[in-house]
């Protein structure tokens, strides 16, 4: 192919929305070019021998904050390779603060912010032999109206085990100034009846996987309530919805949706960020903090699956104001709380308060908040363990009942998480700790903290009773016995599908 478009993406189950923009709007090229998908657990020179071997005469390489170390090694190495290879870049990591980068140095040609018009012309300067008129091209943002949706470019491998990222929008009302998203003017909605016709025919081809990355779903009731009805009226297929919501806007209307959906079929990601007025006005960021309360309570009563976001390190936000919105947060009921450290997204306006918080930042990709005036750097790393401890233990499903005994006897979730996050990394890495031994010590600190051990290993114990379920060795005799008094107790018909 003459034209290859590429990136390294986190795992394989992710396929690139980006790339295939991209290439639904190449027009009379598009036929040229292909999509070539990697990982970042990939060596950078096996990627670049695959790339290689197709004898392209242009690659355009998608870099975002997650892949820009290893995609930073693949474009030396191209160059260093096929200098006649053009190359061009695109995406988050290299559409600000370019001026003296390596990025600039190593690139034929950046386009910066949404890329499809631009590249578009750039290929085919490129394939032509025509001068492109600058190094750096502002890709600007393209009447969404006008440009070719990417759902064909989805493969029929790509249906069948990847999730299917889809957009009915582009950019985001708000100013938080965290968020690239703050950066956008306003919201563009694609065309609803052309949104709707191509899930139609993603389904048809057997899709049953979406993930919408919209930023503000529930902002158009008329957008969100057209996109849930489909979803709805086709209930009986099985397919699952992820949608991102602004977590103060719940309409009865909207509700009235939400609860009709079984349970497991919807997933909303609710970003809170933070409880606390203060910090929430510094960064720009408005929320009505009651009302999302209520709603995320109420969501925690249908049968949606509730992911909620939570940010340490924001400005003005110390490690006590978090802990207390933590525990606001778990009290709604979410079913997840992912808890996230600050990041210096470039050309997001949150460096405004560097000076004033004694922000110090890491300089390596993803570009995480090491230390401030509030936070110092060994409490900012006890957070960030604490984080990692949450995800291990309450956010990856495997202590659902008995999670809560870390904190029962507490009055305050963060702090008790936050107790058992320092026993733990005392004894065990948290970045590879194997499930079983992770068994182990989480019994081992219970009983430590007071609990008796028959008690707190049959609690334990319910929650690896499922069938089929891998059950780590120190919970075997519990399990065996909470199994057999669950048998003893159905009646003899249904005992005997239980072995």
């Amino acid at each position: 192919m003459d034209l290859i478009l590429t990136t390294l993406n986190a795992r394989y189950t992710h396929a690139s929305l980006g790339l295939r923009c991209l290439r639904a709007n190449l027009g009379a090229l598009r036929d040229r070019s292909a999509i070539h998908e990697f990982t970042i657990s990939q060596r950078p020179v096996d990627i670049v021998e695959a790339l290689l071997a197709e004898a392209p005469k242009v690659i355009g390489l998608g870099v975002y904050i997650w892949n820009a170390v290893e995609s930073l090694a693949v474009l030396r190495l191209l160059k260093q390779l096929a200098p006649d290879l053009k190359l061009v870049l695109g995406g988050p990591e290299v559409s600000h603060e370019l001026e003296g980068s390596e990025w600039l140095t190593l690139a034929d040609h950046v386009i910066t912010g949404e890329g499809e018009v631009a590249f578009a012309q750039v290929a085919a300067a490129l394939l032509e032999g025509r001068p492109v008129p600058a190094k750096i091209l502002p890709g600007g943002q393209p009447d969404v109206k006008t440009l070719a949706l990417p759902y064909d470019e989805y493969t029929s491998d790509d249906l069948a085990h990847r999730v299917v990222y889809f957009e009915a929008s582009r950019g985001c009302p708000f100013s938080c100034e965290f968020c690239l998203s703050s950066l956008d003017e306003k919201v563009r909605n694609f065309p609803l009846e052309k949104v709707l016709a191509a899930l139609e025919l993603l389904v048809s081809r057997g899709a049953t996987q979406f993930k919408f990355i919209d930023r503000t779903f529930n902002l158009s009731p008329k957008v969100s309530h057209a996109l849930l009805d489909f979803f709805l009226d086709r209930a009986a297929l099985g397919l699952f919805a992820h949608f991102e919501v602004v977590p103060d806007r719940f309409p009865a209307e909207l509700r009235e949706r939400i609860a009709r959906f079984a349970p497991g079929a919807l997933q909303l990601e609710v970003g809170i960020q933070t409880f606390d007025a203060q910090t929430g006005q510094r960064i720009s960021r408005a929320q009505a903090n009651e009302v999302s309360e209520a709603n995320l309570k109420w969501l925690a009563s249908t049968g949606a699956h509730v992911h909620a976001d939570l940010i340490v390190g924001l400005p003005g936000e110390d490690a006590a104001s978090f802990g207390r919105g933590f525990d606001r947060l778990l009290a709604t009921g979410p079913t997840e709380i992912q808890v996230g450290i600050l990041k210096r997204l470039k050309g997001t306006p949150i460096t405004r308060h560097d000076a004033a918080y004694a922000v110090v930042w890491s300089h390596e990709p993803p570009y995480e908040i090491l230390a401030n005036r509030l936070i110092a750097f060994p409490q900012m790393q006890r957070l960030k363990r604490f984080a990692r401890t949450w995800d291990l233990v309450a956010n990856r499903g495997n202590f659902t009942h008995s999670v809560a005994m870390l904190w029962e006897r507490s009055g305050s979730a963060f702090e008790a998480v936050l107790g058992f996050s320092d026993w733990l990394s005392d004894r065990v890495s948290l970045g590879g700790v194997a499930l079983a031994r992770l068994a182990e010590l989480m019994l081992e600190y219970l009983v430590w903290q007071g609990w008796e051990r028959d008690v707190a290993g049959r609690r334990m114990a319910t929650d690896f009773c499922r069938p089929g379920q891998h059950v780590p060795v120190v919970l075997q005799p519990w399990v065996k016995v909470v199994n057999a008094e669950v048998k003893a107790s159905l009646p003899k018909r249904q005992a005997r599908h239980l072995g």
